[in-house]
């Protein structure tokens, strides 16, 4: 399946919009971010109408350029149509404030003749994912669209430069999608809209306004949308926009963030300047991806609809313990702080978390069995998924200095949850099998044992922070137990390197292990999360194993999840490509160069992966999970959270050793 990536992504944590690569929206989250996508990956587009000629943002003939406004979550989108002599500026932003997307348009006459210009802003919407039932019509006392089902509002409006009210130039409420309508973006196309004030079912909209340009001259539209659960919400938004003035949210929405990602923590002086502004947009996409009730969401690219029928659009623990992880190193506690609070909401009376949760606390749809090949119950869970929550959970008190108020996470959520982990372990110590963080096998792998590893050493910690001895000695205990089972049975003798995992056979006493040779990217875990330090021979021998099977070798470049990965390949058997290129395994290795420099030449080498992964993003600084390995387009989602989360820790941990070594000295 290929599909276009989702560019862009601005938000507040309750509405989410994300654009694909031509300016036109395409996802439309709210209230939650990740839940009720009301565009359902339908085009709302955005046309332009001059000298008796039409065109959309994607026509051929318009050459753009997409990326933020320096340091804030701000889409700027430049569109050049050079046949027609125009260029348009568009910025596009959710308000801080409120529940608003504003769109700035600045246009550019490149003629010497005065011009009319008649800009079109199109929105084709499906209330709570839905085309059904859906209904749109013209709000005299508004002079606006307005779009309602249920318990959700959006309202269409625009105005000129210096006209403090709205001033819709022209409308049109109509169908799509049935009776062989296409919609009323069509009825656009000709300069003109029609009119119809309502229409019902499956409905889009599209309003008009016209701009007077002088020679050489430039005039200023914009365009907003609110978004409520009722009218009267709507009415009251609609007054504030037009009392404030759109433009004024623009501007205070691109101050708010400026001075947000101020905020982090770190020196960003060294660095390169693709890496400062790979870190900063990175901050800003997690942030777009995270509601305000504490759901980071791995991915809101709609596009996996037309393939899978299903999103990304769900909360994974494990992406999300990471994630929160690399915002509380940033020194974004309050952020992470929700996170947290959602997970102790949502964790079982079993100690365990689900596969993965929807953005309202509920839990998504997941392809995890509950019974093994033998018939038998099994737990459809990830246990990295759980275990990680613990790990980022202490790392979150230590760099927030908050252990003083631990003691309700203690007891609510670290106890049950490494009491699990406790339970859930087979005779040799080791974690009983369960799903692999790549979600395609059941068994005992590297990267979950290093988790469980990892949260049961928090659990120790925050059980000695609070005077619980029994239980510090007890977690410890199984995690050196686990450290020592890690190094008998999951070193492949031959190689000195560690293996991907183990596959079970029989239980109890007659529990026997098949190791699982493969090299796999997730491997890296095994020093990340402290089982072994980063140059013990045998993670050395690992790690440059990893580097040297898993690199793909095309122009492109990147490593590998394992060989062999199907996953949204299409290239066959080719012998230069294990598999696609992602992010965070890229970085991943990267990471492992920086833990080991001993001078600033080695950090060099290091820096030239990280430089991989902002050289290969868009232009626009969004990272996709993976790359085609011979065009380096996006493949699978776009943006993915964790492969931006993996960039901020990457490059915090680069920071890190360049200070160490006395590199900035």
């Amino acid at each position: 399946m290929i599909a276009m990536p989702r560019d862009l992504p601005v938000g507040n944590g309750n509405l989410l919009i994300n654009h694909d690569l031509h300016g036109h929206i395409r996802c439309i989250y709210f209230p939650y971010v990740g839940h009720e996508n009301h565009a359902l990956d339908h085009l709302s587009r955005f046309g332009v109408h001059v000298d008796g000629e039409f065109f959309w943002l994607d026509d051929d003939q318009v050459r753009t350029d997409a990326r933020y406004v320096k340091e804030a979550m701000v889409a700027q989108l430049t569109c050049t149509h050079e046949r027609l002599g125009i260029t348009l500026t568009i910025a596009d932003t959710v308000d801080q404030h409120d529940d608003v997307f504003i769109r700035r348009v600045v246009v550019l006459n490149h003629r010497d003749a005065p011009r009319q210009l008649r800009l079109f802003y199109h929105l084709d919407m499906n209330m709570y994912g839905s085309q059904i039932a859906n209904t749109i019509f013209y709000h005299p006392a508004l002079h606006s669209l307005v779009f309602y089902k249920g318990h959700r509002y959006v309202s269409m409006s625009c105005q000129a430069s210096g006209n403090a009210g709205s001033a819709l130039d022209g409308y049109a409420c109509g169908q799509k999608g049935i009776h062989g309508l296409e919609g009323t973006w069509r009825d656009a196309e000709d300069g003109w809209l029609e009119g119809h004030p309502i229409s019902q079912g499956s409905v889009d909209g599209t309003i008009q306004l016209n701009l007077d340009l002088t020679p050489h001259g430039e005039n200023v539209g914009f365009f907003w949308s609110c978004f409520a659960k009722s009218l009267e919400q709507i009415e009251t938004m609609e007054a504030g926009v037009r009392t404030t003035g759109p433009g004024t949210l623009v501007e205070r929405t691109e101050l708010y963030w400026q001075r947000w990602l101020a905020r982090d923590k770190h020196d960003l002086s060294g660095l390169p300047d693709a890496l400062k502004e790979a870190y900063q947009y990175s901050l800003l996409i997690v942030r777009s991806n995270t509601d305000n009730r504490g759901a980071i969401i791995a991915a809101n690219d709609s596009s996996m609809l037309k393939g899978a029928q299903d999103t990304y659009s769900y909360m994974w623990p494990r992406d999300g313990a990471l994630i929160a992880d690399s915002l509380d190193r940033a020194g974004y506690h309050d952020i992470s702080r929700r996170f947290f609070n959602f997970c102790k909401d949502a964790l079982t009376a079993g100690g365990y978390l689900m596969h993965k949760y929807n953005p309202d606390g509920s839990v998504g749809a997941s392809w995890l069995p509950w019974i093994d090949e033998e018939g038998s119950a099994q737990l459809p869970i990830q246990e990295d998924e759980t275990a990680l929550v613990v790990y980022a959970l202490w790392n979150h008190h230590e760099l927030a200095d908050s252990l003083n108020g631990s003691l309700d996470d203690y007891e609510k959520f670290v106890i049950p949850a490494a009491d699990f982990m406790l339970k859930f372990r087979d005779v040799n110590g080791l974690p009983l099998p369960s799903c692999d963080l790549w979600e395609e096998r059941i068994g005992v792998f590297a990267f979950s044992v290093a988790a469980v590893y990892a949260g049961l050493a928090a659990a120790a910690r925050f059980a000695e922070f609070h005077g619980d001895g029994a239980r510090q000695k007890a977690y410890a205990d199984a995690a050196e137990t686990m450290r020592d089972a890690v190094a008998t049975h999951m070193l492949e003798p031959s190689s000195g390197r560690f293996v991907r995992g183990l596959i079970a056979h029989g239980k109890g006493d007659a529990l026997t292990y098949e190791q699982d040779l493969a090299l796999d990217s997730s491997l890296y875990a095994l020093w990340d999360l402290d089982v072994f330090p980063a140059k013990d021979p045998r993670i050395v021998a690992t790690m440059r194993a990893i580097q040297e099977e898993l690199q793909v070798r095309t122009a492109v470049g990147g490593l590998a999840r394992y060989k062999g990965d199907q996953y949204f390949r299409e290239v066959g058997d080719d012998p230069n490509v294990p598999g696609n290129p992602w992010f965070i395994c890229t970085l991943w290795y990267g990471e492992w160069l920086i833990e080991c420099a001993e001078s600033a030449a080695d950090l060099e080498e290091a820096q030239g992966w990280l430089l991989w992964a902002s050289q290969h993003a868009l232009a626009s600084g969004v990272m996709a999970e993976q790359l085609h390995p011979y065009t380096g387009e996006p493949r699978s989602v776009s943006p993915l959270t964790w492969s931006h989360a993996t960039m901020i820790k990457v490059v915090q941990e680069y920071l890190g050793a360049r200070k160490r070594l006395g590199v900035d000295a």
